[in-house]
């Protein structure tokens, strides 16, 4: 039986990279989560900015604040693993998070409510807004090559023309919504779903390997879900935006194309996971 998040041990596995505006507002929103065991694993992915410094004061005064530092950025997926590997075993959930979010208590009893409530479902993400209130699709169809050079092209009405292809068109019931992915910065899912589907792709440095794993786990018979009740604070920090060539462009670019070789679809997603 899966447990309520009061009653719950969970784990968090937290990145950081260069996060000194935001880690510390999100450590202290997750250290201040009420469950009956809370572990906390924060990777710095190389940080060169005042990032380390948090990191230490905060885990010095939190016995249950573990860091994992790297002297260079790993990207997303080999730091992740490194944090979830070092999840104990009795663990009954994991949760995913950006530094770049504040969570509260109230959104991780939903979260976890919905797990509760459906032995189907594999892993859960909130509906997550930036600080100024707007809200961002954190729940979307499977992307596809029309819809990712879609939002790439410079005009306005191609690229929102994409982005409405990304909304997905699944009944929203009783606040939840079936999806083709989640955005990975907030996911809840149990320790077990977790050991089911597997570890992230370390073949993708940096996007998609959100998309890779939700696909994994719709194959192993899992849902994927938004729970629009619950509510965290997100600051999307769009790091392949930034720059057209920079190198977290190229690894996206580059994890795209793996991502569809590796799935085998070029133009529509599998439609059961659509």
């Amino acid at each position: 039986m899966r447990p309520d998040f009061c009653k719950a041990r969970v784990g968090f596995v937290i990145l950081a990279w260069n996060s000194e505006a935001v880690v510390r507002p999100c450590l202290e929103s997750v250290l201040a989560l009420d469950c009956t065991d809370l572990d906390v694993w924060v990777v710095d992915n190389g940080s060169t900015d005042s990032t380390p410094c948090i990191l230490a004061e905060l885990s010095s005064a939190h016995s249950n604040l573990h860091v994992v530092t790297s002297d260079k950025n790993l990207g997303t997926t080999i730091s992740r693993n490194e944090a979830l590997k070092e999840i104990e075993s009795a663990t009954d959930y994991i949760c995913i998070l950006d530094s770049g979010t504040v969570v509260n208590q109230a959104a991780f009893d939903q979260m976890v409510a919905v797990l509760v409530s459906n032995q189907k479902i594999g892993v859960v993400g909130p509906t997550m807004s930036s600080s100024d209130g707007s809200v961002q699709l954190s729940g979307r169809n499977l992307p596809t090559p029309s819809i990712k050079l879609g939002k790439a092209w410079p005009f306005g009405s191609v690229s929102k023309k994409a982005a409405k292809a990304e909304e997905p068109k699944t009944p929203i019931v009783n606040g939840i919504q079936d999806v083709g992915y989640l955005l990975s910065a907030c996911w809840v899912l149990p320790k077990q779903v977790l050991d089911l589907v597997g570890l992230f792709d370390e073949k993708i440095f940096y996007a998609p390997e959100d998309v890779d794993w939700c696909v994994r786990c719709h194959a192993a018979g899992l849902r994927v879900v938004r729970c629009y009740e619950a509510h965290i604070v997100h600051e999307y920090q769009r790091l392949s935006h930034k720059k057209i060539m920079s190198k977290m462009n190229l690894e996206h670019i580059k994890g795209l194309v793996y991502y569809f070789w590796k799935n085998r679809y070029f133009s529509m997603a599998p439609e059961q996971i659509r």
